[in-house]
């Protein structure tokens, strides 16, 4: 879109500059030509006149000159119409251009009159300019500006499926079971077994007679069985 904008930029100010120039160089009043100059309706007729009574320069001039005044139309057209019938749509609006040019000079100008040999001669530079240049780079300017430009359609990512974790329903619990009862793995503990004087030795339970009454014991030095059981000994 910039390229078309910027080139259409440049070809109207160029045919702006163009018209200017024609202008100027066309309709400007020749008093000194006004008794010489007739009106050419018959092709050819202007360019013997050339050859026969213009020196080779001054008839180069006057050929050459109408000839360089027709290159621009064959430069800057193109831009402007369409691709199709190029070459003859841009010849025919030329040559419309240079009759319309011709009859102004005709009617208004003084000094100046109507000759269908300019309006060939301007057609042929148009020609010859479009062949030299303006063929090759409007047939660029339309490739770029109006052939749709083949975008590269990448396949769009696929959104990823968000990995969903479920956080795990089941939790730990020390000593209770999921209804709340203690755990039956658990044992109350042992009462400890009773120490005597806690001094790490044991008492042992005293012997007992027929009537639940604790006996003296047999074993034990002091006692007066064991006394007696002496004294027979001696």
């Amino acid at each position: 879109m910039l390229l078309r904008v910027t080139v259409l930029t440049v070809v109207l100010l160029g045919l702006v500059a163009f018209s200017i120039l024609l202008a100027k160089v066309t309709l400007t009043p020749s008093p000194a030509s006004e008794d010489i100059v007739t009106s050419n309706l018959r092709p050819g007729r202007s360019l013997r006149q050339y050859a026969e009574d213009y020196t080779f320069l001054a008839a180069c001039k006057q050929a050459g000159g109408n000839v360089l005044l027709g290159v621009p139309f064959g430069l800057l057209l193109p831009f402007l119409v369409p691709r199709r019938l190029r070459m003859i749509s841009m010849t025919l609006l030329t040559a419309a251009v240079m009759v319309l040019v011709e009859l102004v000079q005709g009617a208004l100008v003084t000094g100046r009159a109507f000759d269908i040999d300019d309006v060939i001669l301007n057609t042929s530079g148009a020609l010859l300019g479009y062949f030299l240049l303006g063929r090759r780079i409007s047939h660029s300017y339309h490739a770029h500006a109006h052939t749709p430009r083949a975008e590269a359609v990448e396949p769009e990512a696929e959104p990823k499926a968000a990995e969903r974790k479920t956080p795990s329903r089941t939790k730990t619990k020390t000593g209770t079971t999921k209804a709340g009862t203690p755990a039956r793995g658990t044992t109350k503990a042992k009462e400890p077994v009773e120490t005597g004087a806690r001094t790490g030795s044991t008492r042992l339970p005293k012997a007992r007679g027929s009537s639940g009454r604790p006996t003296a014991d047999v074993g034990q030095p002091g006692s007066g069985r064991a006394l007696l059981d002496r004294l027979r000994r001696r």
